[in-house]
């Protein structure tokens, strides 16, 4: 399994779920510095205001009246806000009044402020104040509001987040599934080329770059599908228009063979009517090449074809001949080993390979077929093999290699080519791979699935 979706719109909501949730993060993270902030700012400026009137009630009224206005306050609960903490305390650090239990790390000489402990947990705005030489005072203030009030921005943001994801999420992915059914319909078209004026026909919404991309690649199809509809029809007409004379030539050499001509004669009249069947073999191959490949990667028109049963077939045919040349031709085939396929064109390309060993094998030698899952066809040989001058180019319309040092192999050396082609237009791969025994003779073909 992928680490990461194939589909592409399927990421881009994942992208897009992602970023919601670093942005929510983000934006709870600097409403909490700045929450954090205004409630110290707050509860530093009510220590301020609370100070100040301290200072004047000790300027009014002395020390005494300042210990018993400490002690009312701290006999008050605060409707809102932090509780109140105080610390009076004479030159000596003596306590007079207040709460604290001692002085705070605050210089009252420079009426310094800042955050100080308070207890286990607790914490305080505080702010500390020479009053006299012998008298100083110290105000805090509870910032203990600022837990629960960030406590309910953070559930506030955790429920709204999970609601703006859970729309972010939904609406992407109705975006993106709108997007995929295009892209879709385009897909389609392409792997049905047949389908591409139904594309152009249906193309319908906004207008916009998906739009246009669907419109050109249905014109662009059509275009294919129109090319390729006049290279069938020119193909045909041509092989028709050169079948013709060759029949008509074909005839008159029988006709002159019937009329019993003398011995050399008829082994001429006899080589030319074996050069116009080469001729015409090669032709249809030439047509099947590429017919095959244009049709490189098209499914259409493919059905499903019992391999196993194919194979098998072609090897009990070919065991005759294989017997009547003195070779001994083996196979073990896979039962039910079934690919989409055109029977007409495997059958071609197992009898293509099957000839090849056949005829390039000497008396005595040995073929073998086996055919796997996969489908993985392997045509292996003890013959002399492919020369290493001749692996990189055997495949190559034309190309003959040296059967010796000056003699060119047979035919007309499209039989591999044709056989490279099908196997292509079924989405195979047709290599010549070297004897899996170290032998340095003998060749092997093998048939399978394309990488």
């Amino acid at each position: 399994m992928a680490l990461f979706p194939r589909s592409i719109f399927t990421r881009l909501v994942g992208a897009a779920i992602l970023l919601s949730l670093v942005l929510l993060a983000g934006l709870w993270w600097l409403t909490h510095l700045s929450v954090s902030a205004t409630i110290q700012q707050a509860t530093l400026s009510e220590v301020d205001v609370d100070l100040a009137g301290l200072v004047d009630i000790y300027a009014s009224g002395g020390e005494r009246e300042l210990a018993a206005r400490i002690a009312d306050r701290l006999a008050l609960v605060p409707a809102e806000g932090g509780a109140p903490h105080y610390l009076l305390v004479d030159g000596k650090g003596r306590r007079i009044a207040g709460d604290l239990a001692e002085w705070p790390p605050l210089d009252p000489a420079i009426s310094e402020s800042g955050i100080i402990a308070i207890g286990a947990g607790s914490r305080a705005n505080a702010r500390a104040v020479q009053l006299s030489p012998d008298l100083k005072l110290v105000v805090a203030r509870g910032i203990e509001l600022e837990t629960p009030v960030r406590a309910s921005i953070a559930m506030a943001f955790a429920a709204g987040g999970a609601v703006f994801v859970t729309l972010v999420a939904l609406l992407g992915r109705l975006a993106a599934y709108q997007l995929e059914q295009r892209i879709a319909r385009i897909n389609l078209a392409f792997r049905a080329p047949q389908d591409a004026a139904a594309l152009l026909a249906a193309r319908k919404g906004a207008g916009d770059e998906i739009d246009e991309l669907a419109a050109h690649s249905a014109a662009a199809l059509l275009r294919v599908s129109d090319l390729m509809a006049a290279y069938k029809d020119t193909s045909e007409q041509l092989a028709h228009e050169i079948r013709t004379p060759l029949a008509h030539l074909n005839h008159r050499l029988v006709k002159a063979l019937a009329a019993r001509p003398s011995e050399e004669m008829a082994a001429r009249l006899a080589e030319a009517r074996g050069e116009i069947r080469r001729i015409v073999q090669m032709l249809e191959s030439l047509l099947d090449i590429a017919s095959s490949t244009a049709q490189r990667g098209d499914r259409s028109g493919l059905a499903p074809v019992d391999l196993s049963a194919l194979v098998s077939e072609l090897c009990e045919l070919y065991a005759g001949s294989a017997e009547e040349g003195g070779l001994e031709l083996t196979w073990a085939i896979a039962p039910e080993v079934t690919i989409p396929g055109d029977p007409r064109q495997l059958r071609r390309l197992v009898t293509n390979l099957l000839d090849n060993a056949i005829k390039y094998v000497p008396a005595g030698g040995h073929v073998t077929v086996t055919l796997e899952p996969g489908p993985v066809l392997v045509v292996a040989d003890d013959g002399p093999g492919i020369a290493p001058a001749d692996r990189a180019r055997i495949f190559e319309r034309f190309y003959r290699g040296q059967t010796s040092a000056d003699a060119e192999a047979p035919g007309s050396g499209l039989g591999l080519a044709l056989a490279r082609a099908i196997a292509e237009r079924h989405g195979l791969a047709l290599t010549l791979e070297r004897p899996a025994d170290g032998r340095q003779k003998g060749a092997v073909f093998r048939v399978a699935k394309a990488s």
